[in-house]
């Protein structure tokens, strides 16, 4: 019972933008107990998320701008292990994924913005977005747009479709629609349902938050609240976190409008929140074992030419057979075909077949996983071509009434003189 409750209990990862020292860290947030620490981390503000609730993923803030390139770093939360380290071009601030982790976006000060396949590391597209600084972003519920936030308070919404059409990806994608209803800077996006139509959330230094029906960009609604020296924000359930510039974080009451609870950070100020089940950080143990373990390549960082035959992807390994914990690097997923075509010409084990099953396995489901994502766009998309059918026909309904010769002898009246009328 006691395990099952510490299953669904959560916790909350927080990390700062001021100093590598400062690291990641993870708290209770029922007892306030410091659960994990992971050194050596700065992330840019919305620069830190969890990936499917295995590992986390930070952007490493970069002093000198976008000049002399960025990194985001992977850490595997139930083992302890060094981070898989990406580069990228330039620095990244803002970073996002999808909810079934099969993409990761990330934004940079210059305004360009970049589109990973986390399962290969593929850098499907490069694109600038705006001509301003990204500073965040976040990706609708059924992963079919993206949504940026500027400097300047414009808000653009892009089609994934566009964006993961790796044939047409030396073109620039289209722009869905945008928004220059906000006068500061944005500082905050959040998507949620409300009843069957979807809507975002978008926060500003203009001391206003506003609400928009996610398909059309039509703005809905406009909340003003005080400014005040709020550094990051995050819901846990009916609970609110809010972090503030005095190191200080805490955790809210939202219906009575109390503070449950306030943490001391002592480091720095928090500027970025996630929280996470406390399952994700429960260690391996050796008689368990993993069948479906999500893969997580390194980022490339510039643009390659598709060639699955030959390309080299790498991922996070948790093999849990071994009585002893396994050194710590990262292999490749060529070497594991290799072993599999080669156990074929010997005499298959017992490991060899079940490796080969769980690799089938694996990419049956990025597969199931890729047909319903693509299906889901396709709904989206149909229902909005109805909505824009519908609107046209609401608007001009006496157009569909007159017929060509009616319309030509309209045209033939009015271009007839009074006298010739009579007659």
């Amino acid at each position: 019972m006691e395990m099952g409750e510490k299953m669904n209990k959560e916790a909350l990862v927080v990390c700062s933008d001021k100093s590598t020292g400062i690291g990641i860290t993870v708290w209770d947030l029922e007892t306030g107990e410091q659960l994990l620490h992971i050194p050596t981390c700065a992330a840019a503000p919305h620069g830190l998320f969890c990936l499917r609730n295995q590992f986390i993923v930070a952007s490493q803030s970069n002093r000198h701008g976008s000049f002399g390139g960025g990194s985001i770093f992977i850490w595997p939360l139930n083992k302890p292990q060094s981070p898989l380290r990406s580069y990228t071009l330039e620095a990244m601030g803002p970073i996002s994924c999808t909810k079934g982790g099969l993409y990761i976006a990330g934004g940079a000060p210059s305004g360009n913005a970049y589109l990973w396949e986390v399962t290969s590391g593929r850098l499907l597209r490069t694109w600038h977005a705006h001509h301003k600084s990204l500073k965040c972003m976040v990706f609708s519920d059924d992963d079919s747009l993206l949504i940026f936030g500027c400097t300047d308070g414009i808000i653009s919404v892009w089609s994934m479709i566009s964006l993961v059409d790796v044939e047409d990806s030396g073109s620039s994608p289209s722009l869905l629609y945008y928004s220059s209803e906000h006068r500061s800077s944005i500082t905050g996006l959040v998507t949620m349902s409300a009843g069957a139509r979807s809507i975002f959330i978008s926060s500003s230094l203009d001391g206003t938050c506003k609400v928009w029906e996610l398909v059309s960009g039509r703005h809905l609604q406009t909340l003003v609240y005080p400014i005040e020296s709020i550094t990051a924000l995050t819901f846990s359930g009916f609970h609110l976190i809010s972090a503030s510039e005095d190191f200080t974080f805490c955790l809210w009451d939202t219906i009575n409008r109390v503070v449950l609870r306030r943490f001391n950070n002592r480091k720095g100020a928090v500027t970025n929140m996630v929280v996470i089940k406390q399952s994700s950080l429960f260690p391996i143990l050796n008689h368990q074992r993993v069948t479906h373990q999500f893969q997580v390549s390194l980022l490339q960082k510039y643009p390659q030419p598709s060639n699955p035959g030959k390309g080299m992807a790498t991922f996070l390994s948790f093999p849990a057979s071994h009585s002893k914990p396994p050194p710590t690097h990262f292999h490749g997923n060529n070497l594991l075909d290799h072993l599999i075509s080669g156990s074929e010409q010997e005499e298959q084990t017992p490991a060899m077949l079940q490796t080969k099953l769980e690799k089938n396995i694996d990419d049956r489901l990025w597969v199931t996983s890729m047909t319903k994502h693509v299906m889901e766009i396709s709904k989206h998309l149909q229902c909005r071509l109805l909505d824009m059918m519908q609107c046209r026909l609401l608007c001009n309904p006496y157009e569909l009434d007159s017929s060509p010769k009616k319309k030509r002898h309209k045209i033939q009246s009015q271009n007839q003189t009074p006298t010739e009328q009579s007659q």
